[in-house]
């Protein structure tokens, strides 16, 4: 079974306003839905370990309250793993949870960066929705690009920062600094979806991005399971093609003995 890692963040203080923050659990939810739905396995981590703080919830959606209300994802939020404990060999997938906390924990956190590129030049599929994608600043390839260095993506932009209330409380305008890494950043209206895919990365604008950005990572991971399963099938053809030919010369050898 397929194996995707939902990562969440742990920080609980916006900057020095005294407001809570932490994961928007929509931004959970929904890619879980996407995910379990089509088959995969669904785990969790945080940059601390532990139970992460909610950002926010909103009671009219279904799949938020579902998600709350399941016991499986109950029982793995209560003690998630630290991000720098996590194998990245066991996933096929990232995905980076958004959520004001992330822009505090996300950010140059070495252990998420070393998780992502890992994955990433595994040939994994890593995505991140709103400022989930603080997480992918800084975060070094192997070919020494970073992952956000001549790529087209989003995150949660300027103006929706604005229109929330909260430029003054986050210790960086994510927009700017997605721009500043290398990316040519595709931007929407305010608040309505955006998914950006390039390559193995896949991005997602705000909230309402969330599930786009898992199930278009859900199609890469599928081409990724099919191309696999033909390199194999190639392998093995060439594998019996081998062993066929040296037959035959064992049997042209027995005739001309």
């Amino acid at each position: 079974m397929k194996k995707v890692l939902l990562v969440l963040t742990s920080h609980d203080q916006l900057g020095d306003t005294g407001e809570k923050t932490g994961y928007f659990v929509g931004e959970a939810a929904h890619p879980w839905k996407v995910f379990t739905d089509a088959g995969y396995f669904v785990d969790f981590a945080s940059i601390a370990g532990g139970q992460p703080p909610q950002d926010g919830v909103d009671e009219d959606d279904e799949i938020s309250m579902a998600f709350l209300n399941d016991e499986t994802v109950k029982a793995s939020l209560y003690n998630t793993p630290k991000v720098s404990v996590v194998d990245p060999d066991l996933y096929d997938a990232v995905y980076l949870v958004g959520g004001h906390g992330t822009m505090f924990d996300f950010t140059k956190h070495e252990p998420l960066q070393k998780l992502v590129s890992t994955v990433y030049d595994d040939g994994g599929v890593v995505g991140a929705v709103c400022h989930g994608i603080a997480g992918l600043l800084g975060a070094e390839l192997e070919n020494g690009l970073r992952i956000l260095e001549g790529k087209k993506a989003t995150s949660f932009t300027n103006a929706e920062e604005e229109a929330a209330k909260k430029t003054e409380a986050v210790p960086y305008l994510l927009q700017d600094a997605v721009e500043a890494d290398g990316a040519t950043f595709k931007e929407a209206e305010p608040f309505e979806e955006n998914v950006v895919v390039d390559e193995n990365l896949v991005t997602g604008q705000n909230p309402a991005s969330a599930g786009g950005v898992a199930k278009e990572m859900v199609k890469l991971i599928t081409v990724a399971v099919r191309r696999e399963k033909k390199q194999e099938q190639d392998e093995a053809e060439a594998l019996r093609a081998e062993k066929d030919a040296e037959k035959a010369a064992e049997e042209a050898d027995d005739e001309n003995a």
